[in-house]
Order: C-alpha cells, then sequence, then structure tokens
C-alpha cells in the first residue's frame, strides 16, 4: 500500500510539472508573439511607402475585416502567409503585413476598393526580429530600462535588420514593448496589439 501511495504521489508530481512547465511555454510564446507583433506595426506605420501614400493615422483592422478582395490575394499571391498586422488609413486605402511561409516578411498597400496598390519597401527589414539575449543587449538599453521602468523585468528582446531593438518588460501583468535604435537609445514604448487573426486562431493563408 504504501509503495503504491509512493508511485501515485510521483505521479502526481510529475503530472504539476508537466503543467508548470506548458504555463511558462505558453507565456513564453505569447511575450515572443508581442515583440513579433509590435515589430510588425512599426514596421509597417513608419514604412516609406506608408507614409507617401497613407493620410492620417492607421486605425488597425482585425484579418476578418478586410475586404474578399484582400484575402484573396493574399491566398493567391502568397501561400502559406500570416497576417501580423492590417492597419486603414483615412481614405480607406490598407496596409498589410505578413509572415511569410519562408519566415520572411512581406508588407502590402490595398487600394479602399481592396486592389492591390504596391509592396511596402522597406517592411522586410523591419517586420522581421532575431532573437537577442538579454544579456546582449547594449548597456545604454539595459541601462534606460532600469532607470526607467523600476521593477520590470526583461522578458523578451529581437533585433531587426534595420538594427532596432524591440524589447518586452513585464511587472506583474502588465506587459510594455519598448524600441530602440541601434545605438541603444530610446524611440517609443508601446502596448502590444493583438494579432489580427485572433488570439490561438491565426491561420495559413492559401493552405
Amino acid at each position: 500500500m504504501k509503495k503504491s501511495l509512493v508511485i501515485l504521489f510521483a505521479l502526481f508530481g510529475l503530472f504539476l510539472v508537466s503543467c508548470n512547465r506548458d504555463e511558462v511555454n505558453a507565456v513564453d510564446e505569447d511575450l515572443t508573439e508581442m515583440v513579433e507583433l509590435s515589430a510588425a506595426r512599426s514596421a509597417a506605420v513608419t514604412d516609406t511607402v506608408t507614409k507617401q501614400k497613407c493620410k492620417g493615422k492607421l486605425t488597425e483592422v482585425a484579418a476578418a475585416d478586410l475586404p474578399a478582395a484582400i484575402t484573396t490575394y493574399i491566398t493567391t499571391n502568397y501561400a502559406g502567409s500570416e497576417i501580423q498586422f492590417a492597419g486603414k488609413d483615412t481614405e480607406g486605402k490598407i496596409v498589410v503585413g505578413l509572415k511569410l511561409a519562408d519566415g520572411t516578411s512581406k508588407g502590402l498597400l490595398f487600394n479602399a476598393d481592396g486592389t492591390f496598390n504596391k509592396a511596402l519597401e522597406k517592411y522586410g527589414k523591419g517586420a522581421k526580429l532575431t532573437k537577442v539575449e538579454t544579456a546582449a543587449l547594449p548597456a545604454a538599453i539595459t541601462t534606460y530600462i532600469t532607470a526607467n521602468y523600476a521593477g520590470y523585468e526583461i522578458k523578451k528582446a529581437g533585433k531587426n535588420e534595420a538594427g532596432e531593438f524591440y524589447v518586452a518588460v513585464k511587472l506583474d501583468t502588465a506587459v510594455k514593448v519598448l524600441k530602440f535604435a541601434a545605438d541603444g537609445a530610446f524611440i517609443e514604448a508601446t502596448t502590444p496589439p493583438a494579432h489580427p487573426e485572433g488570439k490561438g486562431k491565426r491561420s495559413k493563408h492559401g493552405k
């Protein structure tokens, strides 16, 4: 009987460890996504094409609310891609940021009627991130965070091809994504955007 109880408690312990590991992995994935989506939004908003052709601030749009012409275009031309950002200007033009099947990024501009207008010129360099360990961040970044976000912990960080850093910091349940220039100079702090496909409902277009 005693042996059975020992085995039972051991199995229960393994179950708890497994559950805790799953929870940690889920939180880890969520934070990684927050950093990636923040980079995608920033890349789409600041792209040279967006600035030249769009009027006013972009308002984020859920993937389900995109015109059928746009989703059909994406499915046809970028099979296996994932929408990471979608935003509409005051005239109805829509900017869409994609993560392609090969892991690269592509930004597209559409007219108000959903017809394709032009590819964003620098989106790929701004949206695609390479993971950066906390210890490898420039001293200027960690010093800034220590001074301005006391109590926050650096959870995730990434660097785009343009050299900019995106850093997720967390205090209790509050998460901010901080953007820094290549030299470590602070640019802006943002609240991570929601995934346009919906949490846990991301789809691969064209599959």
